[in-house]
């Protein structure tokens, strides 16, 4: 049985893919990587990332104002993200990477919250998922997620935080990514979390050229490491190699309108 992989996280337009982008999808395509996800975060990335998804089969556009880089987001951002909103485009797939971080020095955190909700207010509007970025804030996330009631809910990215708020999340409608912490045996807590949760809750993600899996730190990640990550969740589950792929990519396929 081969098995078939989508990286619901890559951050393709930034080196080492820049330049390299045939070779780079020829290579995850090897190791089962038929679709990747390619996340924007800043408006300056909405063109280029746009451009990716046009000109390759396997890629697909998210376009929103990442919170790390809250001070390179101008005031009418917001209305150049719904400039590339409409009309819909089939390879245009989700509302992302957005979200809050407490995690820098000075993150504006009022500032964060209004841009955030902004986007999700967007992606209701036009009836797309979001993908999530959270790190220290997952019960703020969740506090804004339940007031801004999306239709199509979407993907908390890089989960490490309890069972009780990935539950909460779940309970939202959200699905959890499962990224390459898990395959560090000192993460613990995280690989539990992904061991308990349900099946239909969980999609798989690298963050590439981030998040380096376990044995390959110092080096830039790469979507085809999708089937490490997927390789360790096995380990971690009791279900069959074959039902945990089949659940993984139906979770995707449904949740972002990906047809493969």
């Amino acid at each position: 049985m081969t098995l078939r992989f989508i990286d619901t996280h890559c951050h393709f337009d930034f080196p080492p893919f820049t330049g390299d982008e045939v070779q780079s999808l020829e290579r995850a395509g090897q190791k089962g990587v038929q679709a990747i996800i390619v996340p924007s975060t800043e408006a300056a990335c909405f063109g280029r990332v746009r451009e990716l998804a046009r000109h390759h089969n396997a890629l697909y556009a998210a376009l929103g104002l990442h919170p790390i880089v809250i001070e390179r987001h101008r005031d009418d951002d917001i209305d150049r993200l719904e400039a590339h909103l409409h009309p819909a485009d089939r390879k245009l797939v989700a509302i992302g990477e957005i979200g809050l971080d407490l995690y820098r020095e000075n993150p504006q955190f009022e500032r964060q919250q209004t841009i955030l909700d902004a986007q999700l207010r967007l992606a209701k509007r036009y009836d797309l998922p979001v993908i999530l970025h959270s790190r220290r804030t997952h019960d703020k996330l969740a506090m804004h997620l339940k007031r801004i009631d999306l239709p199509r809910r979407g993907v908390v990215h890089g989960f490490s935080g309890s069972l009780q708020q990935a539950q909460r999340f779940i309970a939202l409608g959200y699905k959890i990514g499962v990224g390459g912490t898990i395959t560090y045996p000192r993460a613990s807590k995280t690989r539990d979390v992904m061991a308990r949760l349900p099946l239909d809750a969980l999609l798989l993600e690298t963050d590439a050229p981030d998040m380096p899996l376990n044995g390959f730190q110092g080096q830039p990640n790469r979507p085809e490491q999708v089937a490490g990550v997927f390789a360790t969740l096995c380990e971690l589950r009791g279900e069959p190699e074959e039902v945990i792929a089949d659940a993984l990519l139906e979770n995707t396929r449904s949740l972002f309108g990906i047809r493969l």
